[in-house]
């Protein structure tokens, strides 16, 4: 891209602030249901449990019951019949199947199911991931061309491909069928001729709209192995045990972030069970090894903050076929060196994203200097040499800190349009993200050349000279939506424990349960005095808090600078490992001066 970057970021970055939201946090317990926790208490439910539960909207024992038989008939799924159908012909008229994979966790973990499962059942497989600077998202008529030398019959989409309506057409060109998998909101207008299965397309009765594009493809298997099964394909003793990719399953979900209900949670917590008993697979233990975390010990967390971000960064600055690799290792000679390639691309990818950042900010700041104290509702900066590949790592950041509707513009890929912008958006609360993107195309059809998401996080793409416009009509929907009180960011805990709940035993039984989005890991609430504070790793505290008769080790991150005396705290309990010993520790995760 040709320009005068400094007119161009001094441009766009005036037009784009927000005041701090460190004035306006405030703490908030989660209101709970008494009837839903007197039920679960009743059930024999520890309280603390209970109550942690009810807050959650869980009305009754059998939302926690967490086996495989709790989930739904693939019946309920629209259009897996009709994929399992057409796979079944593949496989048994050994027609070359290809899997066009999106470049994140999800897509990636979506494809190595696909393949592991279609390789099990007899398929003719491969895959192709498209690259995101290269290629951008989903199935493009370029993809198409691409995967079109590998001369499949069926191109099968995972985590994308219920926008690509000119690469369905493209495709269908070349007389190659396309099954399209995947989670997405669907347009007005779906691809044709094409086979959808997405739980979100009009007309699907699956129970959960918030499946993950591996979960989607995990159901497909499902319905193909009962296939196959009944034309007499597969016999029991040799059908694949599909449950042996729940580990995928599991890590796809997870790093999504989508909402965890309770389907999501028995996939996630099966999952998590066979990583805890070792039996993951190689690219997976690999990838906890580099990121030395314990498999025996894994959790949500584990996750979303370790193991994802490590297999996300190959989408992110290289080649998501890198990753997909990792996961289809079976040898751990293999399986190691991808990991570690891995965790080098994340180190990169944490520098390529702070350097950002700090850009950011500082733009940001320069601003908020000159504002009066109402600010703006939506917060867009944009510059052309910003990373395509860490803009939404940046925007949620910004959102988290600023709670504000965030979209951070970078450069587009190599084969886009002159001066093209691509965005990654985050939202809050109140604000549907890929709605709102929806709704400004519909106002001003000239702005956004496309889009598409979910409520939390959205893409688009746009000329660099229609950002102006479309920061005010962002701002505009925004204060349509939200109101001042949306602004500001709440804490929500789930109220203070008494003095005999703080036990390791608790903080074990939390960390043992799937938490995650839309199912947040609990807090709680309580005024401590600060006995001593120590600052530790140069950015961090380390603290004695004690509460009445009773004191607590406790970490602050993140933070060094001299706390009151007395302070309200929100906080969660954790396990401090040391020296193979184990001792109860509070995370404090917000805190405010109390008054003695």
């Amino acid at each position: 891209m040709q320009r005068n970057q400094n007119l161009f970021s001094s441009k766009i970055l005036s037009m784009n602030n927000a005041r701090s939201p460190s004035a306006s946090t405030l703490l908030k317990r989660r209101p709970v249901p008494a009837l839903a926790q007197q039920c679960l208490t009743a059930a024999g439910i520890d309280p603390v449990l209970a109550r942690i539960f009810a807050a959650r909207s869980v009305t009754h024992p059998d939302e926690l019951a967490l086996s495989l038989k709790n989930l739904p008939s693939v019946d309920q799924m629209k259009g897996a019949t009709e994929a399992a159908a057409r796979l079944a012909q593949a496989i048994e008229q050994k027609e070359r199947i290809v899997v066009i994979a999106d470049y994140d966790v999800d897509g990636a973990t979506a494809c190595a199911v696909a393949l592991r499962g279609l390789s099990s059942m007899g398929g003719c497989v491969d895959f192709l991931v498209p690259n995101r600077l290269e290629h951008g998202y989903g199935l493009t008529p370029d993809i198409v061309a691409l995967a079109a030398k590998m001369q499949p019959r069926i191109l099968l989409t995972v985590d994308n491909g219920i926008a690509s309506v000119d690469g369905v057409r493209a495709a269908a060109s070349l007389d190659i069928d396309v099954i399209i998998t995947d989670h997405h909101l669907s347009a007005a207008q779906l691809p044709e001729p094409a086979i959808i299965v997405n739980p979100n397309q009009p007309g699907c009765a699956f129970p959960s709209k918030h499946l993950a594009g591996v979960g989607v493809m995990f159901y497909v298997l499902i319905a193909l192995r009962s296939l196959l099964r009944e034309r007499g394909v597969l016999t029991d003793a040799a059908s694949p045990n599909l449950a042996a990719m729940l580990d995928l399953v599991a890590l796809g979900t997870v790093a999504d972030v989508v909402p965890l209900d309770h389907i999501n949670r028995i996939l996630v917590d099966q999952g998590l069970r066979r990583i805890r008993a070792g039996q993951a697979a190689t690219g997976v233990r690999a990838l906890f090894e580099v990121a030395r975390r314990s498999p025996a010990t894994a959790h949500t967390f584990d996750l979303g903050f370790a193991i994802g971000p490590r297999l996300n960064a190959a989408g992110r600055l290289a080649d998501m076929a890198l990753g997909v690799r990792c996961l289809l290792a079976d040898d751990w000679e293999i399986a190691l060196p991808f990991a570690q390639e891995l965790d080098e691309l994340n180190r990169a990818r944490r520098e390529v994203e702070a350097g950002i950042q700090q850009e950011a900010l500082d733009a940001l700041q320069q601003g908020i200097a000159s504002l009066d104290d109402y600010g703006r509702y939506t917060i867009c900066l944009a510059h052309p040499d910003w990373h395509p590949g860490v803009i939404g790592i940046v925007a949620s950041h910004l959102k988290d800190r600023f709670h504000r509707a965030t979209i951070v513009f970078g450069n587009a890929s190599e084969n886009s349009a002159e001066n093209e912008l691509r965005g990654s958006g985050r939202s809050v609360a109140g604000l549907h993200l890929r709605d709102a993107l929806d709704l400004i195309t519909k106002r001003a059809p000239h702005l956004i050349r496309k889009f598409g998401g979910h409520a939390m996080a959205a893409g688009l793409t746009l000329h660099e000279n229609a950002l102006p416009e479309f920061i005010e009509h962002f701002e505009r929907v925004a204060r349509e939506w939200l109101t001042s009180a949306q602004l500001d960011r709440v804490v929500e805990t789930d109220g203070a424990l008494g003095a005999n709940d703080f036990t390791l035993a608790l903080a074990q039984t939390l960390r043992e349960q799937v938490w995650g989005q839309g199912f947040p890991a609990p807090s709680f609430d309580g005024e401590f005095i600060v006995e001593r504070q120590t600052v530790v790793g140069e950015k961090h505290s380390k603290l004695l808090l004690r509460d009445q008769n009773q004191t607590f080790d406790a970490i602050l991150f993140q933070h060094t600078d001299p706390l009151p005396q007395r302070i309200r705290a929100a906080y969660r309990l954790d396990i401090n490992e040391y020296r193979g010993m184990q001792s109860l520790q509070l995370v404090v995760e917000h805190w405010e001066g109390a008054e003695t």
